[in-house]
Formats: structure tokens, sequence, C-alpha cells
């Protein structure tokens, strides 16, 4: 290799490795759930698979996004204001958010194939989150996300089928909805 390739292979890669090392720790955040609600909208026996599947999606969501604390350990009461809003500058978290969770879709239908002996097992799931800060119940965030997940069954539908079906279209539209709450959280708030 001639020396001033090399050269230069070795300065961008320093800079490519460098601008990884310098680049600014994303923002932590602590959320809580409130309620996983489900719109009077969607068919009530939809309801009962979908509300339980979204609420454990949205627990582990919460459980291990890297930029959520899960437990504020020592945290004052929220009604002491002042308090509690040191102690998330002294934890060194952005903010603290009461998070309510509603599905806004819910849906789940077989379509048939052309294969013999076989059918699609198709499931939509629509949520949409609001978080309110902590103290103060202001509003912080929306975000809605949605999925839909197309699963090939036999004849029968299996129960662990469906609930492959049910728990991956939840933790998808949970996925979704998280990823604009964070971009929304990453705008830098507006001076007044």
């Amino acid at each position: 290799m001639h020396p001033m390739t090399r050269l230069l292979l070795i300065v961008t890669t320093l800079f490519l490795v460098g601008n990884t090392a310098w680049a600014a720790p994303k923002k932590k955040y602590h959320f809580e759930l409130a309620a996983v609600t489900v719109k009077p909208e969607v068919k009530a026996d939809v309801a009962k698979s979908a509300a339980p599947r979204v609420e454990l999606q949205v627990k582990k969501a919460l459980a291990s996004h890297p930029q959520l604390v899960a437990a504020l350990d020592g945290a004052p009461p929220k009604s002491q204001v002042d308090a509690y809003r040191k102690y998330l500058v002294k934890k060194r978290l952005a903010g603290a958010f009461l998070v309510t969770v509603e599905v806004t879709e819910a849906s789940e239908e077989l379509v048939p194939m052309d294969k013999p002996n076989a059918q699609r097992l198709v499931v939509r799931v629509g949520v949409h989150i609001l978080g309110e800060t902590i103290p103060g119940r202001t509003m912080g965030f929306t975000g809605d996300g949605q999925a839909t997940v197309k699963q090939e069954v036999g004849k029968k539908v299996r129960e662990r089928d469906r609930q492959f079906a049910w728990d991956s279209a939840a933790e998808v539209a949970i996925a979704d909805a998280m990823t604009t709450v964070f971009k929304q959280l990453a705008v830098p708030a507006k001076k007044q």
C-alpha cells in the first residue's frame, strides 16, 4: 500500500473512532406507567387480547430502553416539587414523566391463502403514548405507533401462534411510538 494512502486511511479511522467517542451522551429520563387504556371503538373481545399484551410490552420497553432509568431510589415525594426537581438534577436525569398508553387500534383477522391447509393470521395494533411531566403534570410528549403482523398458520390457529402474533405486533407498535417520543425529547425546549 502506498504510504500516503496508508496515512489517509489511519487519519480517517482516527477521525471516525474519535467522533463516536466524543459524541454527546444521550439524555436519561424516568418514565412511570400510569395506565394502559383501550379506545371504546376497539371491539371488547379484541381489547381483552390487546390490552395485557400492550401493557407487557410497554413495561419491557420501560425496563430495557438505554435512555430510561427504571427506578428512582430515594426520590422525595412528587408533591415536594422543588426537592423532586433537585433530585432529578442530582441524578443527572433530563426529566421524569407519567406515561399513559392508549390502544387506538387492535384487530385480528384470518385471511385464506392459495396453499392447501393454510391461512394467514393478521394482527394489527395501534397505540398512542402521552407523557406528562413529574412533577407538575404538564404535557411532555406524545407518540403514535402502529404495527401489522402477518403470520402463516395451519387450518386451525394454535394459541401460541396467536400469542406470538399479538406480542410481536404490540412490541413493534410500542417501539415505533417510543422512537417518536425520543425524537421529541431530543429537540431542545424553546426558551420563553
